[in-house]
């Protein structure tokens, strides 16, 4: 089928451009975007009414709870709730029970996504066996299995000797590993950034050394291992020298971020609510600041949601006791449109950031607008007002920190290889 979508603001992270133009879809694929001339006549026309057109995003670390916490989340329902965040692909985390680990377990759940969810799924795997640390998995095999990077996500690896070999290792292969740089001793029990907010409190609070400690041990071992490496959340602005000094020596190293570090702060958690309660814990409004910095000048190459669903009950829990985490598919595209309206960052920054670079990092064929291109679209109006209500969302968890938050920007539809797979109805 062709499909021509006419009269939209076309947004391209390539060219940092924004222009009216019109696109045509065929055979899932992008045939033709232009500016001028009237599409060709035959095919299915989708007037956007000059609302913006751009790349789906591609959301690195989803944690899809299959299997073993089925009840959390599905991929039937994840797979919605990024439809209707126009999330076009997610790249899934391996912290699962059990962890994939192995090429049987990334099979089934390669099966299971293929089978469930409406958009792409690629999966990440395990770095080292259970995530426990010890002993790297079969990275070659897992990379055959369909796995596009290698990641033990929030258990950081301490024994520095299996790290070093696990990088080598994966640097041999050109297999791509994610780490979470923190400091496991620091942050260890952690519910919030240490400082005078968090004493206040009295919240068990890590100092945001730990993550740049943990950074730089990595760094070191990148150096030692030539490896690739792509730090999953960098959050303080203590990071940010040595990733800039990596950067400049040539290092194989590419960064991340997450929504709710760009869009909310430590202030936040001030009643105690538990939805506000991540992993690193929210930070202080200079770091906040300097996050953002970082993304507008390319520093920070990926933004992402970090979507981890937990049930009621592992929210309903004193603060420090209460499970870290919080659902992002549906809300990524919305928060961080704050940042656009804010004056901060302008549309093409905010997808290659969300879509370009996630892309590029991982080798997908996603995240553009150019001929060729697979036709994973997002719609959306980045002006439409709207209060944040969790019971809405399409994961079967609710763990939202915008819940009756006021926000700006809706996606109107969304479409997976040409077909649509979301298109807003009210």
């Amino acid at each position: 089928m062709i499909l021509h979508l006419t009269n939209a603001r076309l947004i391209d992270p390539e060219s940092a451009a924004t222009r009216i133009g019109h696109l045509t879809v065929e055979n899932g694929r992008i045939a033709a975007i232009a500016h001028d001339a009237p599409p060709a006549s035959g095919g299915r026309v989708v007037d956007c009414g000059g609302k913006c057109l751009a790349p789906g995003l591609v959301d690195i670390g989803v944690k899809v709870c299959e299997p073993g916490e089925r009840h959390k989340e599905s991929f039937r329902s994840a797979g919605l709730a990024a439809a209707a965040g126009g999330v076009t692909t997610m790249v899934t985390r391996p912290d699962t029970a059990p962890a994939i680990d192995s090429p049987e377990t990334l099979e089934f759940v390669t099966r299971r996504a293929n089978a469930a969810a409406p958009v792409n799924v690629v999966p990440m795997a395990a770095l080292t066996k259970g995530r426990a640390g010890r002993e790297m998995t079969e990275i070659g095999f897992l990379m055959d299995a369909g796995a596009v990077a290698f990641t033990d996500c929030d258990h950081v690896v301490r024994d520095t000797r299996v790290l070093a070999r696990a990088l080598s290792y994966a640097g041999s292969l050109g297999a791509l590993v994610i780490a979470h740089p923190q400091d496991p001793g620091l942050s260890a029990g952690a519910a919030a950034t240490s400082g005078k907010f968090a004493s206040l409190r009295g919240l068990p609070a890590v100092s945001p050394m730990a993550e740049r400690m943990g950074l730089d041990r990595d760094i070191a071992l990148i150096e030692m291992t030539r490896a690739r490496y792509h730090a999953d959340q960098i959050t303080t602005a203590r990071a940010l020298p040595a990733l800039e000094r990596a950067r400049g020596n040539g290092f194989d190293i590419s960064a991340g971020t997450s929504i709710h570090h760009v869009t909310l702060n430590e202030l936040d958690v001030a009643d105690y609510r538990t939805f506000f309660k991540i992993k690193p814990p929210l930070r202080a409004e200079t770091d906040r600041q300097a996050i953002v910095g970082a993304l507008r000048d390319g520093l920070i190459d990926t933004l992402s949601s970090m979507h981890t669903p937990q049930d009621e009950e592992s929210k309903r829990l004193p603060f420090e006791e209460a499970a870290s985490g919080a659902v992002g598919l549906e809300t990524l595209l919305p928060a961080a449109l704050r940042l656009y309206h804010s004056g901060d960052l302008d549309l093409p920054t905010l997808f290659r950031a969300m879509s370009l670079n996630p892309a590029r990092r991982l080798g997908l064929e996603g995240g553009r607008l150019r001929r060729g291109a697979p036709a994973d679209l997002v719609l959306f109006d980045p002006d439409v007002p709207f209060v944040m209500d969790r019971f809405t969302l399409q994961s079967k968890s609710k763990n939202t920190p915008f819940d009756g938050q006021r926000m700006q920007g809706r996606v109107l539809a969304t479409w997976v290889a040409g077909e649509t797979v979301y298109e807003r109805t009210r």
